[in-house]
């Protein structure tokens, strides 16, 4: 299911593309076995980055907050891949508990949250929100810029469930990446769903546990269509036991950029490519874009001062940074009314449900657009929901996009692989049961 959408997105669509296109029987018939084997995350979203010899995606995020920024036009295919997704954990599900994050004072997550419950009433479920602050210690109505309201409840525990006073969910929907780690109310909860599952937070995983997973994943779907792998999959080295303040293991790091730039050079040079190489180095857990640098030389990691040092040592909920991933860069040569952009996918369950371009005026096709000064440029339908239409160009919009649908799900199906791998013993014997 994959949106047929106009954008002011220029450029043509490339070889690369031009494969999807030709394989696309191919691509859906491997897309079923792979869903048959692996159980896709309750909803997901991801950035890509496409530079026409190469699409990647380049990050994915297990609890997506940017529902508000998806048009209206996608509500119908959201409400349908929701029911899937509900259906397929909880069948008989009557009541949902969602759990946002903390950011009662931010317009656009709460927007976001507003969104996300109206399409999951419309697929028949009661859902409420618990809030893990503990100054709600009653029921907190917000009001929203847009006009809208959200009631926020204290959570109650009792034994092995949590709710809300009067209120006793099937499932408790996490959209809040547990940074900070798992709070104490949600420790042991053996009675009930909890989506994403717990080892999904940013207290447990790790990007490059990501990444390892998709590599896996680009392999043997490039095998499929007869591609390098590479040309899908942004490689990358990891670097832990690092600290920026005390300026330790930055030899490491400097180590692994080298030889990481050293790699994209060759490949560059296999391909024609004229671009200057890049990598990106960021801590290996959290999100929001924080602790993030482009890096074009290995010299640039060594001797960081202050405000460098600053930026990197702390992510969301002022976590220290220990571990970091370093990921090829991306070139995009998308572009938004004349801004760099990239485009980001959602999805819920295995379906691709919408998205919208992050732009950003300031930055440039070799940056993280993921900073301060972004906005968002919402995707609209031109006629409808389509698969890709071989009858047209290449570059033709619902080709554009099935290009991208196809990336986001072998990222979500990365997603999958790591959680199964990564889930405690207790996760897969109940799983098992």
């Amino acid at each position: 299911m994959v949106p047929h959408l106009t954008t002011a997105l220029t450029g043509p669509l490339l070889e690369l593309e031009r494969r999807f296109l030709d394989h696309t029987t191919e691509i859906e018939q491997w897309m079923r076995g792979q869903w048959v084997d692996h159980v896709p995350p309750f909803y997901g979203s991801t950035d890509l980055r496409n530079s026409g010899f190469k699409l990647a995606p380049v990050d994915l995020n297990l609890f997506p907050g940017g529902f508000n920024n998806l048009n209206d036009a996608f509500l119908p295919l959201c409400i349908q891949a929701a029911q899937a997704a509900v259906e397929r954990i909880c069948p008989d599900a009557k009541n949902l508990l969602l759990i946002p994050e903390n950011h009662t004072r931010n317009q656009f997550y709460l927007q976001n949250v507003a969104k996300l419950v109206s399409v999951l009433r419309l697929t028949g479920l009661n859902v409420r929100l618990g809030s893990l602050l503990p100054d709600i210690t009653e029921p907190t109505t917000l009001e929203l810029a847009n006009g809208a309201t959200l009631t926020l409840e204290p959570l109650v525990r009792q034994g092995g469930r949590v709710g809300l006073a009067g209120f006793s969910p099937c499932a408790v929907l996490l959209n809040n990446d547990l940074s900070a780690g798992v709070p104490k109310v949600l420790e042991g909860l053996d009675e009930q769903w909890v989506i994403p599952p717990l080892h999904a937070g940013w207290h447990y995983r790790r990007k490059s546990r990501h990444a390892q997973a998709y590599d896996q994943v680009a392999r043997e779907f490039a095998e499929v269509i007869g591609i390098d792998p590479w040309r899908i999959n942004p490689e990358f080295r990891v670097c832990g036991q690092i600290n920026f303040q005390e300026r330790t293991g930055e030899q490491c790091l400097a180590h692994q950029v080298d030889e990481l730039l050293t790699r994209i050079r060759a490949k560059y040079k296999e391909y024609g490519v004229d671009d200057t190489p890049f990598v990106v180095v960021k801590a290996d857990a959290g999100t929001y874009g924080m602790g993030v640098m482009t890096v074009k030389d290995a010299s640039e990691v060594v001797g960081l001062n202050r405000r460098q040092r600053n930026k990197m040592a702390v992510v969301k909920e002022g976590l220290q940074v220990q571990e970091v991933i370093i990921q090829e860069g991306v070139h995009t040569f998308e572009t938004v009314e004349g801004a760099v952009a990239e485009p980001v996918v959602y999805m819920m369950d295995h379906y691709v449900v919408g998205g919208f371009y992050r732009v950003h005026t300031e930055r440039g096709r070799d940056e993280n657009l993921n900073a301060p000064g972004m906005h968002f440029k919402p995707l609209a339908f031109e006629t409808c929901c389509t698969l890709p239409d071989c009858s047209r160009w290449p570059d033709a919009a619902p080709n554009r996009f099935y290009a991208y649908g196809v990336v986001a799900r072998l990222a979500l199906l990365a997603a999958a692989i790591e959680l199964e791998q990564t889930a405690p013993v207790e996760e897969l014997i109940t799983a098992a049961a």
